[in-house]
């Protein structure tokens, strides 16, 4: 089934029951982020549970097809349903989804993550066209459902924005969900929460003062740092970020989205796109001052390194996330095994 847009956020909320396996695709890997997440929680409160989740990647599945249905029909060791998330689908996995559809095994709950896909994708065409499962598409905010979003958050803190503020927000947030809540978080923390009862209002002075014209740039710094395997560039960009307030899971979340991009750019280029083709897949756009590093990475990891680097940061999300966790050191060491990884490939 084909989920409308004006639909996706109820669906989100509360998948409907029919649905075994779910896609979720679109050029804003931010929101493709947040809404797997969310109907994760419809079905496992703690997401950093290892005996309900199980994470796939696509060379997962293309290299061992069964996979898919063994996860789907394995049951907890202390009860439960289950949840199957797999990342960086694209149209090389229809033919293995196919036959899952045609004979789902077990009650998993199978989350699919993709990029863009076109009207003539073969994986979306399955998606919607199957009566046990749904795609949802994901893309950039317009300006009506960012407002929505913007104020929405700061209202749950007891935050209204005044109009200048907005105005300045809505200028400078909206390319990719992601980046748009971490800043939000940003300003939150900067303004500090309303009193109860009562709406505090947030100057077009609070709004500068926490959420940057270049929203995301100091986590890209750190990320092409790292993917590049330039230790020093990872030092001081780390000491940027942290100076800046932002903490480890937005870091990982980032750094996690860019390299599902890279991957879906590296197959890309295996059907015989060009660098500069496989660059134009990515969304949110990649900025002009990034296009070299970025270029840079695409040609010095393949599916394989980044299938490894990704199942490690996974690994660091689930650890910062467990209690008592150093988060800050932990994401620091991924980092800094990423971009050995990185260096390691140059020799």
């Amino acid at each position: 089934m084909k989920i409308a847009p004006r639909e996706a956020d109820r669906f989100v909320a509360k998948p409907d029951p029919k649905a075994v396996a779910i896609l979720v695709y679109g050029p804003d890997a931010g929101l493709v982020t947040s809404r797997i997440k969310t109907m994760m929680k419809t079905v496992v409160e703690d997401l950093a549970d290892p005996f309900r989740i199980a994470e796939l990647s696509d060379s997962d599945l293309r290299s061992d097809p069964a996979r898919l249905a063994d996860e789907a029909a394995a049951i907890s060791m202390l009860g439960g349903r289950r949840i199957v998330r797999v990342r960086g689908a694209a149209d090389g996995l229809t033919k293995i989804f196919d036959g899952f559809l045609g004979g789902p095994a077990g009650d998993a709950l199978v989350l699919v993550e993709a990029g863009e896909l076109g009207p003539r994708s073969s994986l979306r065409l399955l998606f919607e066209g199957a009566e046990n499962a749904a795609a949802i598409a994901c893309y950039a905010d317009d300006r009506g459902a960012l407002e929505g979003v913007i104020r929405t958050r700061l209202a749950a803190e007891g935050l209204a924005p005044e109009p200048a503020a907005l105005q300045y927000l809505l200028d400078n947030l909206g390319s990719d969900r992601g980046v748009t809540q971490n800043e939000l978080e940003k300003l939150i923390l900067y303004a500090g929460p309303g009193k109860p009862g009562e709406k505090r209002e947030v100057t077009l002075d609070d709004a500068r003062a926490s959420v940057g014209d270049n929203a995301g740039s100091s986590l890209d710094e750190v990320i092409d740092a790292a993917m590049e395997g330039n230790m020093d560039s990872l030092d001081t960009a780390l000491s940027r970020a942290r100076a800046a307030d932002t903490n480890a899971i937005a870091i990982l979340n980032a750094l996690s989205r860019h390299l599902t991009q890279l991957h879906l750019a590296a197959a890309r280029i295996e059907t015989g796109s060009d660098i500069d083709g496989a660059m134009r897949g990515f969304r949110p756009p990649v900025h002009f001052s990034r296009k070299n590093s970025v270029q840079r990475q695409i040609r010095g990891w393949n599916r394989k390194k980044l299938d490894r680097a990704l199942a490690l940061v996974l690994e660091a999300e689930i650890q910062c996330k467990s209690a008592g966790q150093p988060d800050t050191a932990i994401c620091g060491q991924t980092l800094l095994r990423i971009a050995q990884g990185a260096r390691a490939g140059k020799r």
